[in-house]
């Protein structure tokens, strides 16, 4: 990283990031899962455009190219990864949650492998996947007796791959809009495919038993990880680029487990642990060649 700014903005959204983990789980014990991600992409949505008008952005989108990234980024990276990642939060911890959805940047060349014929991936490749994949199974530790634990990781394993298709399929090449007004119609996009989801599974807000505690930990989603997360994420994904900034997948899960611990008196299971260091070995060997480039140009 470029110096002291960039490393405290680093761990600085590596925290906030981790605390929605924590957030989510305090308010689902009051909400309906995907009537919560809703509600919450109601609110940043309201937050973004809002922002993006303050700053005397341009928010109409303009053509195909700015009309098709903001439906696949809103329905997949925002619609289904949230309705899948709440889902699961139900039956995991904290700790489990942000562990898993570090699979994202290994599975992520495999999908762009499977949807695009100019994208390879080589035989070490193809053992971080399935060292990946071994994580995932230490993490989730199937159990036939236990069929909630189970699907609430892979509701959340679900998420993860909900995530890489819209990061896959949302292409920004011949985008207009600024990054703020893409993220606000994205969350708004979300946010109505939300609703629908959770109005056919029948979670109405009748569902809610909303306390004041619970309607706190939904506004600190939506304002804290949500509006202001993205905006911290985007500067210093232009400030740092992809591989450094896709290394907070990483710092995530101990912020997570260490918040879960604090406020929700959450345990961290040995299996998490060792199921993370795989997960993180798997992303050292997909990504081993972008990483050598990467410290080539911080420390060449």
């Amino acid at each position: 990283m470029r110096g002291a700014r960039d490393a405290a903005g680093f761990l600085t959204l590596a925290a906030v990031w981790g605390t929605a983990f924590v957030a989510t789980k305090a308010a689902l014990a009051d909400f309906p899962p995907v009537l919560l991600a809703a509600l919450r992409f109601d609110i940043a949505a309201v937050l973004l455009f809002g922002l993006a008008f303050a700053g005397g952005r341009r928010i109409r989108p303009a053509g195909a190219g700015d009309l098709r990234p903001i439906a696949t980024g809103g329905l997949f990276s925002i619609g289904a990864h949230h309705a899948l990642l709440f889902s699961g939060q139900v039956y995991v911890t904290s700790a489990v949650a942000a562990t898993l959805i570090g699979l994202i940047p290994v599975l992520t060349p495999m999908t762009t492998r499977l949807l695009r014929s100019d994208e390879s991936l080589d035989a070490v490749g193809v053992l971080g996947v399935l060292v990946g994949f071994g994580g995932l199974l230490v993490i989730a530790r199937p159990d036939p007796r236990n069929l909630a634990a189970n699907a609430g990781a892979l509701f959340v394993f679900g998420s993860a791959v909900a995530w890489v298709l819209g990061a896959v399929t949302t292409r920004e090449d011949d985008a207009t809009l600024r990054p703020l007004a893409m993220q606000a119609w994205m969350a708004l996009v979300g946010a109505a495919s939300l609703h629908v989801a959770a109005l056919a599974l029948g979670q109405g807000v009748g569902d809610a038993t909303a306390t004041a505690g619970s309607l706190g930990w939904l506004v600190y989603l939506a304002v804290v990880p949500g509006a202001g997360g993205f905006l911290l994420y985007f500067r210093l994904l232009d400030r740092l680029g992809p591989i450094q900034a896709g290394l907070l997948e990483y710092a995530i899960p101990p912020f997570a487990a260490a918040f879960g611990w604090l406020v929700l008196k959450e345990t961290l299971a040995p299996g998490t642990v060792r199921g993370f260091l795989l997960v993180l070995v798997a992303f050292l060997l997909v990504k081993r060649r972008a990483l050598r480039a990467g410290l080539r140009r911080a420390f060449g």
